[in-house]
């Protein structure tokens, strides 16, 4: 199968100053805040080196008589004939104030860029307030996926082609920011390809396919274990779980040696990839099943978090470990009250099939830590607990209480907002079995997120600090966009751990 195109993101450049001729079709990006009272309030320019007193004033006229307001995340297009673009767009950033947050820029751009349809090339001064989030909103904003439109239904338009980002100074370190956003930007899209490939098209023999096909060409050693392999060297949860399947599960590893010195600082990277889930015999209802091509999303994440680091060249050791399978219903798949063993040699009674992600993470955790990581962090669409605790845009955090605060913490300063969760000593009780070391469920309703958090703990060495980011609802928007984030696949939580990953870069 050929691997299909996917989201081709927007070059990038930086400028000095607008064009001195007019660009056909583009259009200048504007940031507006709400001047004067609620009864008076109108929308004003943010002062720019690149506008001019009378640019400003035209803008301000045609906005008023428009009734913008300049509003959060408000848009409105304006025609502007003495600037050398066809039309400006002013996007709100609400009420005035001497500063704005990295991640109201980001939602600000993403916004802009989703409401330019038929517009290739934008100039911007968003880039005034922060350069590396207006750049990063402008791509993800812009993100589509076409690859299954037929000609019949495929946007007419090509799509935003082209960023300009307007900036002072358009020598280092300035070019080196803004393609460092570039880079993560389409890291992210990578992440969303893979999420909102159908699962006819991406099931783990695929993955594994396409994953490798990245990796090498980033610079990545790979290795891939089919299914007669796995069996062999006893990844009983992958295996158990790809039982069901007329696909066959796999497992990647994709390694970047970027570390120096005598002893470089290893981090693992785990994701769960089962490529579709059912539930397997404890079959899912029927209703909304189909989000379920984002029960690799975890997966999906790493491989982008992984080649984005080698092609950063960060000075880190990284290696990922993915396991891929289909969770599927039929005559060979595991049945409620099956024992397996875990890679490792711990067994478990399976009292659920569709508690499955654990039971292909545990394998993959064993096997991170046989490297001798300093670092393990595993993410993954594991609990729709996720979903009732924090809602659909909030990942849990767990695991090592210091390596998880941090990781909560660099999660929302890059806008992915992870947050911090307890794994309380009580609930490994939940998970005892009468005839194995371990059940796969607890018999509870309650605290389902933490004790799923509290089953991979069991599994992770002693004396690596880790972290698990549950992104059951975060990793894939089932309602309408908002800011820079489509429907779909959003990629999260790709941008936290890459940010993790230079933080330990940078700190150790």
């Amino acid at each position: 199968m050929s691997t299909p195109a996917g989201y081709q993101p927007p070059s990038v450049a930086v400028a000095t100053a607008l064009p001195k001729r007019n660009v056909d079709s583009s259009v200048l990006i504007v940031p507006v805040v709400t001047a004067g009272d609620d009864e008076e309030a109108k929308a004003q320019v943010v002062a720019s080196p690149y506008l001019d007193a009378e640019a400003v004033g035209a803008i301000e006229v045609a906005l008023k008589a428009l009734g913008a307001k300049g509003g959060s995340e408000q848009v409105t297009r304006v025609v502007a004939p003495s600037l050398p673009v066809s039309s400006v767009l002013a996007v709100g950033l609400g009420k005035n104030r001497d500063s704005w947050s990295a991640e109201t820029i980001r939602r600000a751009a993403g916004v802009a860029a989703r409401s330019l349809t038929g517009v290739e090339t934008v100039f911007t001064t968003l880039s005034d307030l922060d350069l590396e989030a207006a750049v990063e909103g402008l791509i993800l904003g812009a993100y589509r996926f076409t690859d299954f439109r037929s000609a019949k239904s495929a946007p007419k338009d090509r799509g935003l082609r082209k960023i300009t980002a307007l900036t002072p100074d358009t020598k280092s370190p300035t070019k080196e920011t803004a393609a460092r956003a570039e880079a993560i930007a389409s890291a992210v899209a990578i992440a969303r390809d893979f999420v909102n490939t159908p699962p006819s098209h991406l099931f783990p023999a695929e993955f594994a396919n396409r994953a490798k096909a990245l990796g090498e060409a980033s610079g990545l050693e790979v290795e891939v274990l089919d299914e007669k392999t796995l069996a062999k060297e006893g990844y009983g949860g992958v295996v158990g779980v790809g039982k069901g399947s007329s696909r066959p599960p796999r497992l990647v590893r994709l390694t970047h040696k970027g570390g120096k010195g005598k002893k470089p600082k290893k981090v693992a990277l785990v994701g769960k990839g089962i490529t579709f889930d059912t539930g397997g015999i404890s079959i899912k209802p029927a209703a909304n099943m189909h989000h379920m091509t984002s029960d690799m999303g975890g997966a999906a994440a790493v491989i982008a978090t992984v080649v984005l680091a080698a092609r950063q060249q960060l000075p880190v050791d990284v290696i990922a470990t993915v396991p891929m399978a289909e969770n599927m219903p039929s005559s060979t798949a595991q049945r409620p009250g099956d024992v397996l063993t875990q890679y490792g040699g711990i067994t478990v009674e399976v009292l659920n099939t569709d508690a499955e992600g654990r039971l292909v993470l545990a394998d993959a955790i064993v096997r991170a830590c046989e490297d001798g990581p300093d670092y393990l962090i595993e993410t993954s669409t594991l609990t729709g607990a996720q979903t009732v605790a924090l809602g659909t845009r909030t990942p849990g955090v767990m695991g090592s209480e210091e390596f998880r605060d941090r990781v909560a913490e660099i999660s929302q300063g890059v806008g992915e907002n992870g947050w911090a969760m307890p794994l309380p000593e009580e609930l490994k009780d939940d998970l005892k079995s009468t005839v194995a070391d371990l059940a796969n469920v607890s018999g509870s309703r309650y605290a389902g997120m933490l004790v799923a958090g509290t089953y991979l703990r069991e599994f992770v060495a002693d004396g690596v600090q880790w972290a698990h980011i549950d992104v059951a609802a975060p990793a894939y928007n089932s309602s309408g966009p908002w800011g820079y984030t489509p429907k779909g696949g959003t990629g999260v939580p790709t941008r936290t751990m890459f940010a993790v990953l230079e933080d330990i870069c940078e700190n150790g």
